[in-house]
């Protein structure tokens, strides 16, 4: 991207480069866009360049930037109060405490409240340690819980690797993902039966008395938005039940809408032990997390102190913003325009897009959760990018679409589909068109037998 003309924007551009570190990133290639102001769906840049937002940034502003009643709600907070210690009450966050909650499964009806989603994984296993009074954590392969000590460790994808110099009693199992399957199955019913077998073994293998918990994203995001087939969480809820192990749904990206449910768990009919939660739960304006507790969880500090904090727990202004935004969500039937703009735009217009490009070997999601799996060959699912890597190809469909005023998210070989979930049906299509032919870039890279794939 070149530097903003702009004077404003060139003199942050080069603040920026000469002062911020950034996560995730090799310094010295980074060249990021001035981003200046935003609103609804769309974002634009110091010198005045308009994006459609199919990124929510990372995939946490549910209800798209800048919603008035949000911005409202911080100010108004801010005047009031800006800070207060966890240790008091505090009106905003017990009237969050309580929104959350009532969209919670029936008998979580306490919330921990942490700064973002990672701590929110972190305190979540310390709770199921101390709760079972076992050590060991199981999670996935294909998986991402954060960057924390333990949360990187549970973490199931490339970014745990360099990390590994913490033990924290962690041990990994290949979820379903029949596109991908590790089990060789056919069909979305032999996928969750062996992947429950395998599940089985692990724990057997593991030691049942050892594993406090099982952690698993209910519909993992960053790995690939793989929603399981039907009856896996039943089975894992089974498993748990039967030797004593808590289940952890990590429902940082998944949860508040996202699916088009208010949690990904509410399309599976189970309930967990613990729920983890960011993110979407006030559209990330001010950082909050949080774990949503099963009250006989939360019944073990009944008399006994939970031995963790965190000075911003459930801090005024993020807790304003997570009661505005729950408040919208309900008003605005945001939940449902999610459900409804998947089931009728993305869901059937990005199946028609991978019968016009080869280089598109699989469409999977969920409400505004998609993601197209670009590959090399459809034969042979080779991927487009490598695995924990990048290519050519897919940097060629990003750049396209961002030049057309477009902004996607990518991981690896992977375009996720991410809007606001209250995205309109014309801004849909809209982001839909540019990226039909942004994906002409990755299929001159295909090198595979051009054939359409069934719908």
């Amino acid at each position: 991207m070149p530097i903003p003309t702009d004077p404003a924007g060139r003199e942050a551009y080069e603040l920026d480069r000469a002062h911020v570190f950034h996560s995730w990133s090799a310094q010295k290639s980074l060249d990021p866009v001035v981003m200046t102001g935003g609103e609804g769906s769309y974002l634009w840049d110091a010198d005045g360049t308009r994006y459609l937002d199919f990124s929510s940034q990372l995939v946490y502003t549910n209800v798209g930037h800048q919603h008035p009643a949000i911005v409202k709600a911080i100010q108004d907070q801010a005047a009031t109060l800006c800070t207060i210690a966890p240790a008091h009450a505090n009106d905003k966050r017990a009237l969050a405490a309580k929104l959350i909650t009532d969209v919670a499964p029936e008998g979580m009806d306490k919330v921990f409240f942490t700064s973002g989603g990672a701590d929110a994984i972190e305190n979540a296993i310390r709770m199921a340690r101390l709760h079972t009074g076992r050590t060991k954590v199981l999670s996935q392969y294909r998986s991402y819980h954060g960057a924390t000590a333990t949360a990187i460790q549970v973490t199931g994808d490339p970014r745990r690797w360099p990390n590994e110099f913490v033990p924290a009693g962690t041990a990994h199992f290949f979820g379903p993902f029949l596109y991908r399957s590790v089990f060789h199955a056919e069909t979305e019913a032999e996928e969750c039966e062996r992947a429950l077998e395998h599940l089985e073994q692990v724990i057997a293998f593991e030691g049942p008395g050892t594993i406090a918990a099982i952690v698993l994203e209910t519909v993992p995001g960053t790995s690939g938005i793989m929603p399981p087939p039907p009856g896996y969480l039943a089975g894992v809820r089974e498993l748990c039940d039967r030797f004593g192990i808590l289940l952890i749904c990590d429902e940082v990206m998944a949860g508040f809408g996202r699916t088009g449910a208010w949690f990904a768990i509410d399309h599976y009919g189970i309930t967990p032990d613990l729920i983890t939660f960011a993110k979407g739960v006030n559209s990330g304006y001010v950082p909050m997390g949080g774990v949503i507790m099963r009250d006989e969880v939360a019944a073990t500090w009944d008399d006994t102190a939970y031995p963790g904090g965190l000075t911003y727990s459930g801090h005024p202004l993020a807790a304003a913003a997570a009661v505005a935004t729950i408040t919208a969500m309900h008003e605005e039937q945001v939940v449902e325009n999610a459900a409804r703009v998947g089931a009728e735009v993305f869901g059937p217009e990005l199946r028609a897009m991978a019968e016009r490009h080869p280089s598109i070997g699989d469409v999977r999601g969920l409400g505004v959760f998609w993601a197209l799996d670009l590959v090399k060959d459809r034969d042979t699912k080779e991927p487009l990018a490598p695995y924990g890597g990048a290519s050519p190809a897919v940097g060629g469909v990003l750049g396209a679409a961002r030049k057309a005023g477009l902004l996607l998210f990518n991981q690896y070989h992977r375009i996720h589909v991410v809007p606001a979930c209250n995205i309109s049906d014309e801004d849909a299509r809209k982001g839909l068109a540019i990226l039909d032919e942004a994906l002409e870039v990755a299929d001159a890279a295909y090198e595979g037998e051009r054939v359409s794939v069934a719908a």
